[in-house]
Parts: structure tokens; C-alpha cells; sequence
């Protein structure tokens, strides 16, 4: 017996299948990761020729697992021992022009398998008992794991026109799996790439997020750029790439340099909304792009600029605009911070606003700034990555110290009204800002019987007088 189908349920569904004489595989990406010792996703995709979800109910009751079974797409599906079980019926699929919808009828097991999307997702298993564990390889699978490429089991030029979601796919697979895309998939994607417009923003972001979360997210987009689907589902990324020299004088490849600094951070974090902030931290550099011709060029302000795309961005990319967007666009922001502090002379007051404004994203935002320094200069890069360290040091002692990050004002708006006999206004702000700043500047500590004090003074320099002394 194959060791891939060592698991009960696969004798289960054998034993039944004998019962009631049907022909039934295992299909799709659960053989593949067997195959390639792949961790198990807890996904089983199990192809009937005939009724997949008549199959799937007389397998149900045999586990006595509630089956949830899907009419209009074929399909029924249950639970066993944490495994998700899915049933389908072998299809055969033809394709209109303008829809990835296809048009589907039964068929055999050779029509599903002509119609998957990459030779090693064409693998099946069968789970009848006289050919039970064979493999069933027509389009050399295995030969496409054993030399780390994806290809297309029918002309790929079909394959990609008739669902064009398979481009995307295919460019996933290549950076989840590091594995090349076959020359002709490549030239077929290329020359399909237009076709991507009948595919919702919603299915072109997930696949997009899978890139981002391979262990080398730069394998994909660099396919992405290659074959121009970049510059159609993300052109403000498109628009990093090139280089302009003028005297004399040039700019990095911005577009590389991204690709760079993603992958310095996937090495250090599965974060995904990390990760996005490493693909956005320059992403205003086109549009704040300047020749001086003293200091060469200049992206002055493009933190800012950076920040306020975001939320743009990710509404036509159709990302949360939620607190995911928020720490994406706070990370834009304050991203050249700790390399300013990096390069100067670390003062605590320095310290204490950049721990003031980041949170309890100020670890995040130190992991990006370390993988942002991408100099080829070993020597620059090491002393940049010393001062980092440094910084980080000087983070926590302040920290420790003097309690800034998520900072609550240790006299609240609410006092200074009490205390003044005041109600709100510009002046209550005023005192409140003032008081912030004198911690932030290291003028007083941060607690509430110094800040008290330094509020009344402040109050009545402003022309207040006490009214109330009870809160103080």
C-alpha cells in the first residue's frame, strides 16, 4: 500500500466504493504534497466517475459524519477525524470567451484530468480495491517535481485563455514551491495577460497574498513583472521599476530594491500585513522623484505621500480597510525614522517620540527598517545594522524608563477642565500639547504629580486661575 493513503479514511472510502461498485481517486494537491513531503493542509479532494455527492452521502453515513452538500457546483463535502473530505464528479469543461465560468458535463476520469491546471495538480491515486494506491500520472507529474517546474497538461495557451486565473496560479505555485514556469506557460501568460480584467480584484488579491507569503515572494513577482500581469493588477508597483541617470548621476532600481527589502522581512516574519508594508514603503517614490543637481535625486516627503496612498491602494486591491490598512499606512509613515536615528547621535527625546507614535507597532516597524537597508557597500550595510542595534537598545531603556509607548496622558483633558473651572476648548488642547511635549522633550517625567505641576503653571501663564484643587 502507498504510504500517501495509509490514512482510515482512504480505506473507508474504498470499502464502500467496492459496495456499491463505483470508480473513484484521490486527486489534486493532496497528492502533490504527499508526493513532495509537503506538510498536510487537512485537504482531501476525492474524484468520482459518476454522482459525486450520491458518493459522498453513502460515505457520510458510513462515518456518520454530517455531509453539506453544494447542488450547484456538484459537490458535497464532511469532516472526518479533522480532515476536510470533498466529493466532485468527473467533469469534462469548455469555456466562453468573455467568462473563466465554464461550461461543464460529466466526463472521465481523462477529461478531469485534461482539464486541471498544472501537470503535478493532474496526479491521482486510485482508491478501488484491485488498482488501490496506483498512480495515475498522464502529463509526468512526477517528472515536473523531480525537475521543479510547472507546465500545463493541455496547450497552455487553452489553459490560460480559458481561465485566466491559472496565470496568477501558476505564478503562485513557482514561489510557494520555488519551482520555474515551463518557457511556453510563460509565453502563453504573456500573451494572455489582458485577459486578467474578467477576474474579480477579490480572487487576483488572494492569489497575490499567497505570493506574498512564500518563503521568496521576489520569485513571484518578478514572473509577475515579467509577463506584464504586474503593471495591469498593480501598477503603482509597476511603476517602481527603472532606473534614470541625468549628469552623470543615477537612482536605484526602486522596483528590485522593494523586491529586496520583501524578501528581508519574509525571513524574518510570516507577518502578511508586514509584508505589505515592505511592498508600500516606497511605493510614492515615482511621484516625489526630483533632480537636484548639487545633491542628485531626491524623494523628498515620499513617507507622506507614501502614508496618505495607502488606503487608496488597498480599497482597489480590495484589502481590509480596517486596522490591517492602518498599520500598513503607519509603518509608511515613520519607516525612515529609526534609519534617521540609525545615522545621528540618539537622543532620548528622539527616542521617546518615535516610541510616542509607533505603539506597539514599534517592534514591526524596527524589523522593516532592518530588512530596508540593502546597500551592496558590506561594510555600510554592517554599520547601519550596529547602529540598529544600538537603537534598539536605547528603545528599551527609554521604554523601561519612561512608559511612552501607547502614552496616556497622565493629566487628562478632563482634569484640566476641573481644575480651571474651564469646559472645553482650544486652550484645554493647548495645555494637553504643551504637557506632551514637555515629556516627550525630557522636561518632565512622565507622571501625573510632575505633570500636574507643570499643567497649572502652564494654565495660568495661559491667564487661567485654580478653582479646583480636589483632583490635584
Amino acid at each position: 500500500m502507498s504510504v500517501e493513503l495509509q490514512h482510515p479514511i482512504f480505506q473507508i472510502i474504498k470499502e464502500v466504493a467496492e459496495r456499491e461498485q463505483v470508480e473513484c481517486y484521490v486527486i489534486g494537491g493532496y497528492v502533490r504534497d504527499r508526493i513532495m513531503n509537503r506538510p498536510f493542509k487537512d485537504d482531501v479532494d476525492i474524484l468520482v466517475i459518476g454522482s459525486g455527492i450520491n458518493f459522498a452521502t453513502k460515505v457520510g453515513e458510513q462515518v456518520r459524519s454530517k455531509v453539506a452538500v453544494y447542488k450547484s457546483f456538484g459537490t458535497a463535502m464532511f469532516v472526518y477525524d479533522g480532515i476536510n473530505v470533498e466529493f466532485v464528479g468527473a467533469r469534462k469543461e469548455s469555456y466562453r470567451s468573455d467568462s473563466r465560468n465554464p461550461i461543464v458535463e460529466n466526463g472521465t476520469l481523462q477529461d478531469d484530468q485534461n482539464r486541471r491546471d498544472f501537470s503535478i495538480n493532474a496526479m491521482a491515486y486510485s482508491l478501488n480495491e484491485a488498482t488501490f494506491g496506483k498512480l495515475l500520472d498522464p502529463f509526468n507529474g512526477l517528472e515536473a517535481i523531480e525537475n521543479k517546474i510547472i507546465r500545463t497538461p493541455l496547450d497552455p495557451e487553452i489553459t490560460f485563455s480559458d481561465d485566466p486565473l491559472r496565470m496568477m496560479r501558476a505564478i503562485r505555485f513557482a514561489a510557494q514551491l520555488n519551482f520555474r514556469i515551463d518557457i511556453k506557460a510563460i509565453q502563453a501568460i504573456a500573451a494572455n495577460a489582458e485577459r486578467i480584467k474578467i477576474i474579480s480584484k477579490e480572487r487576483i488579491t488572494d492569489e497575490l497574498n499567497k505570493i506574498i507569503l512564500s518563503n521568496k515572494p521576489s520569485i513571484g513577482f518578478i514572473y509577475l513583472f515579467d509577463t506584464g500581469l504586474l503593471e495591469l493588477i498593480f501598477p503603482a508597483m509597476y511603476n517602481l521599476r527603472g532606473v534614470e541617470t541625468i549628469d552623470g548621476k543615477s537612482h536605484k532600481d526602486n522596483f528590485y530594491h522593494t523586491l529586496e527589502v520583501l524578501d528581508n522581512v519574509a525571513g524574518l516574519s510570516d507577518d502578511l500585513w508586514l509584508r505589505w508594508a515592505a511592498i508600500m514603503h516606497d511605493i510614492a517614490k515615482p511621484a516625489t522623484k526630483r533632480f537636484d543637481k548639487k545633491v542628485g535625486w531626491t524623494f523628498h516627503g515620499h513617507e507622506d505621500k507614501g502614508a496618505r496612498m495607502v488606503p487608496k491602494l488597498f480599497a482597489e486591491l480590495k484589502l481590509p480597510l480596517n486596522e490591517k490598512m492602518k498599520f500598513v499606512q503607519k509603518l509608511v509613515q515613520l519607516h525612515l525614522r529609526p534609519i534617521v536615528l540609525a545615522k545621528d547621535i540618539v537622543t532620548d527625546s528622539a527616542v521617546r517620540r518615535l516610541l510616542f507614535e509607533a505603539g506597539d507597532d514599534i517592534d514591526a516597524l524596527m524589523f522593516l527598517c532592518h530588512a530596508d537597508v540593502t546597500t551592496k557597500n558590506e561594510y555600510k550595510k554592517q554599520k547601519y545594522r550596529d547602529n540598529f542595534e544600538l537603537v534598539k537598545q536605547k528603545l528599551k531603556d527609554v521604554e523601561e524608563r519612561d512608559q511612552i509607548r501607547n502614552w496616556q496622558p497622565p493629566v487628562t483633558g478632563a482634569d484640566i477642565m476641573e481644575i480651571f473651572g474651564v469646559g472645553p476648548g482650544k486652550i484645554v488642547g493647548k495645555i494637553k500639547n504643551a504637557m506632551r511635549e514637555a515629556i516627550l522633550e525630557g522636561e518632565i517625567p512622565n507622571a501625573r504629580e510632575e505633570a500636574m505641576a507643570f499643567v497649572i503653571e502652564k494654565g495660568k501663564t495661559l491667564g487661567l486661575t485654580l478653582k479646583n484643587t480636589s483632583s490635584i
